[in-house]
């Protein structure tokens, strides 16, 4: 059984975090190959409203789950509902933005809920 550690060679639970439209969705979908955005709505609107689910498995077999969390204002509800049984967390901030209002909010939340285990994730390099 895992306890959490990122060393551990158990399971893994990751929660991506971070403001509207920084590449969370995408960097998890890079990172899976599964598109985490199912709803309809999510589709047409090109956001992620609900939380999202996708998973990896390494060559050494250890698994890592990601919880995908929408990161609009208004959907902060969700965002929680997800990060509770988080053990570790990227933190998704675009280069082509910078820090914004839910990167922040996203982060405090993290602190609060005493992750400690974390990435900043730079993701529109590109740009």
């Amino acid at each position: 059984m895992s306890d959490g550690n990122m060393s551990d060679p158990g399971g893994l639970v990751v929660g991506t975090a971070g403001h509207i439209d920084h590449g969370k969705t995408a960097l998890v979908r890079a990172l899976t190959g599964i598109d985490t955005d199912r709803l309809a709505e999510e589709k047409e609107r090109g956001i992620s409203i609900d939380l999202g689910f996708a998973h990896l498995t390494l060559p050494s077999g250890r698994r890592i789950s990601f919880i995908d969390v929408p990161g609009h204002e208004r959907f902060v509800k969700n965002m929680l509902a997800g990060v509770g049984g988080i053990q570790a967390v990227l933190l998704v901030v675009a280069a082509d933005e910078s820090v914004k209002p839910q990167t922040r909010e996203h982060f405090d939340i993290c602190r609060l809920l005493d992750i400690q285990q974390g990435i900043i994730v730079l993701s529109k390099t590109d740009l």
